[in-house]
Formats: C-alpha cells, structure tokens, sequence
C-alpha cells in the first residue's frame, strides 16, 4: 500500500462482511413472523439470485424491500434493527477487514463505505467498523416515517458514481489517491474511476473482469 493520504472506498456485502446484509434482513424478517414467510423468502432468494447475475431491477427490489419499513413504527423498526445486528451481522463480521480498515485509517486515508443497501440497515454497520462517511440507498423518511420510497438514486451500479460525485463535489476531494475494494461485477462502473481499484473475494465475472486489467485480488475471508 503506497504512502500518501487518500480515499479508501469499501463496498459493504461480501466485502467487508461474510455476507450479504439486505438478504439477511429479508431472512430475519422472515424467521420473526414479521412478514409473510413462503412468499416474502421466495422473492428475498429471486432479487439476491438476480442482483449476482447482474440482472437486479433495483427499483423493483427497493419496492419489495422497503414496503416493511412503511408499514411500521421507528420504535419497532429499531428494535428489531438491534436484534437483526447482533443476530446477523455481528457473526460474519470480518478481522481481516478490521485490519485492512485500520492500515488505511492509519494512513490518513478518509474512510466511506458504499453501497446499495439502504442506510437504515447499513448504518449500525458502518458504526461497527468505526467508520464515519457511509454512501447508501436513502430510505425516504416523513413526520410519520418511512414512506416506502427512497430518496434521490439508488446507490447501485452507475448510481454509485453519482453519489461519490456529489460527495467528492460536497467535501472538495478527488480521486486522484483512491482505493475501491468491493467483490460485485455491479461495481464495475466506480471500480473503473478510482486509482486503485481491488477486488475481493470478487465473483466470477469480476475476477475475470480483474485479472484482465492486473487489478490485485484479494480475500479478507
């Protein structure tokens, strides 16, 4: 890792975690009664199927992912976020990605996570790994809460770049010193803006896509 204070950008779900947090929810709020379990699993297991094959209608999926957070109180929404985090997420946190996070940390390197799953999963999750700056999908918030829709674009795909570009605009960085680590084909647009781009634990297509480019390749499994 070259010296020099820069970006270090990490995608979340099988990057930094040993899993994916927007299925893990699905599954939680499935194993709690909270949804109707048969169907909403089905539809869960489809959106994660086609989200790896590149083939997500990410609007489609916000509709269907959403929708609980619509149909009930903050209070109870936070309550169960507390119990899905240590259920879900605090077991399949990773130490490598600990590590990775603070060499970069210890560089000076300003720390974002990005990502597409919503900011009302992700942010207990970002906090967990100490890092401040988080880029996701914005759940859209009303006096009586979530309203079921989002807030500007998705965090997906071409979306990513937005959103960094409005973040990079809004803190006067660039990319010049620049890390992205994720292991999504569907972060090939971002994967090719920054400097350094890494891929980790990568699928398949993004493992073809890296050794065609000489992108390292990492594990943090």
């Amino acid at each position: 890792m070259d010296a020099g204070v820069g970006i270090a950008l990490f995608d979340l779900d099988n990057t930094l975690i040993a899993g994916d947090s927007d299925y893990l929810w699905g599954c939680f709020l499935v194993e709690q009664g909270i949804v109707d379990g048969e169907t909403y699993e089905r539809a869960n297991r489809r959106f994660y199927d086609q989200y790896k094959l590149g083939e997500l209608d990410i609007h489609e999926f916000l509709d269907f992912q959403l929708r609980p957070l619509a149909e009930h109180d903050m209070e109870t929404l936070e309550h169960w976020r507390r119990q899905y985090i240590e259920d879900k997420i605090t077991p399949i946190l990773l130490p490598r990605a600990h590590a990775l996070i603070d060499r970069h940390r210890q560089q000076g390197d300003t720390l974002v996570i990005i990502t597409a799953t919503n900011r009302f999963i992700t942010g207990p999750i970002a906090a967990l790994y100490g890092i401040e700056h988080l880029l996701a999908t914005e759940p859209e918030i009303s006096n009586r809460g979530y309203t079921g829709k989002i807030t500007g674009v998705p965090c997906f795909q071409d979306g990513k770049v937005v959103w960094l570009q409005n973040w990079l605009e809004e803190h006067g960085e660039t990319l010049q010193d620049s890390w992205f680590y994720s292991d999504s084909h569907n972060d090939l647009p971002l994967l090719g803006k920054v400097a350094r781009p890494v891929a980790v634990d990568p699928d398949e297509i993004l493992r073809q896509h890296a050794a065609r480019h000489d992108w390292p390749v990492i594990s943090l499994r």
